[in-house]
């Protein structure tokens, strides 16, 4: 519910107030689609950063796996953006749009995303059992994500103005998986990250970071799960 709602807000503001978006094919899909993968992933992320703590008594008492804990709170909002999806499909049915082959890519979008939301997951959560100041912190990086990310408006509008500009902001790997969602499930007038970057080596630049978070992220956890318990 809460997506929608934002949904709505934006949709009132930036299309009738500021007039964002009026020439982009399919505009008020491709702002609600944003606004569901930025929940998804401010969820799973903010609700990562305290679930070792929110769990102290259990991880004292009972030994498992530390990481299923993290994991946990991404496979719930995985669930979520799964069902919000729906939603989305269908509005961009009822707007027009066409069922396209194309469409098989989204899984594997969801699937990137979600191991880039575990890799920020583990590292958050194993910061934060030592330092309590990452919660604020992660708050306010959530802030600047959502406005340096290409959710309410459009990356044709970052195209127009600056070409590098809009080559930067496809570097943050949220910004080009949800990018390139655009345009393998709304239509192809929504320029892939590929066609953005300009060079097919170029476009690989946000996978690499994306694996390198994972990495740095499971490395990091795994290094302090022995003495989590203990820190608690």
């Amino acid at each position: 519910m809460r997506p929608l709602l934002l949904f709505g807000v934006l949709y009132v503001i930036f299309t009738q107030v500021v007039r964002i978006g009026g020439d982009v094919e399919l505009y008020p899909v491709a702002l609600l689609l944003g606004i569901v993968c930025f929940t998804m992933f401010s969820e799973a992320t903010g609700g990562a950063v305290t679930s070792l703590v929110d769990r102290e008594s259990l991880i004292r008492k009972v030994e498992f796996p530390r990481l299923a804990v993290p994991l946990a709170t991404v496979l719930t909002a995985l669930f979520n953006v799964g069902l919000n999806l729906v939603a989305v499909i269908v509005f961009l049915l009822l707007a027009g749009g066409e069922i396209r082959l194309s469409w098989l890519e989204l899984p594997l979008l969801v699937g990137a995303l979600a191991l880039f939301v575990g890799g920020l997951g583990m590292l958050l959560s194993a910061l934060f059992v030592r330092y309590r100041d990452i919660k604020p912190i992660w708050e306010v990086t959530l802030q600047l994500l959502f406005y340096g990310s290409p959710i309410f408006y459009p990356i044709e509008v970052v195209i127009e103005r600056s070409e590098l500009a809009a080559k930067l902001l496809l570097l943050n790997p949220f910004a080009a998986i949800l990018q390139q969602a655009r345009h393998a499930l709304i239509a192809p007038s929504h320029p892939s990250v590929a066609q953005v970057m300009g060079n097919p080596l170029l476009a690989l630049a946000p996978t690499l970071i994306g694996v390198a978070v994972v990495a740095l992220g499971y490395r990091v956890f795994k290094r302090r799960a022995p003495f989590i318990a203990e820190e608690l």
